[in-house]
């Protein structure tokens, strides 16, 4: 597990944060290293969690956080690639919670997946008309930082 996963779940205190569904976020844990292993149905599966029916949900800051570790570490499956991208354009077009908490839960998820933006551009030019190209543009457009 690169450091810089371990570091980025180790930083929050999930069971303070509500969870989508009602209870804290500690039960999402064992969800993010399962996504951070490569398992593709981790990433689905963080739906109801941090984010609910196109709403973000307060866990959604610190699981951004968590998958842009994912991603800096260079997932090397293709599945586990398309399945992040895929969960950033769920959180980057989901409603922001309408909190005034700091950048609001939108900001927070933005600001995280911005700073990957250049690996993002580098994922939609090494593999056009792939899947995961396609994701990599449609979260650059989300961002408005399209080519």
């Amino acid at each position: 597990m690169p450091d810089a996963v371990v570091a980025e779940i180790s930083r929050h205190d999930w069971d303070s944060v509500g969870c989508g569904c009602g209870r804290g976020a500690g039960h999402l844990v064992d969800t993010l290293w399962n996504a951070a292993e490569g398992h593709p149905s981790a990433f689905r599966a963080l739906e109801g969690h941090a984010f609910l029916a196109g709403v973000l949900r307060p866990p959604a800051p610190a699981v951004c956080g968590v998958l842009m570790a994912v991603w800096s570490a260079g997932p090397p499956r293709q599945a586990t690639r398309e399945a992040l991208l895929w969960t950033l354009l769920v959180l980057l077009g989901a409603e922001d919670d309408g909190s005034a908490y700091e950048a609001g839960l939108y900001g927070q998820c933005a600001a995280f997946v911005r700073r990957a933006a250049d690996s993002l551009r580098s994922e939609a030019v090494d593999r056009p008309g792939s899947v995961s190209a396609a994701y990599a543009d449609g979260v650059l457009e989300l961002l408005g930082m399209a080519a």
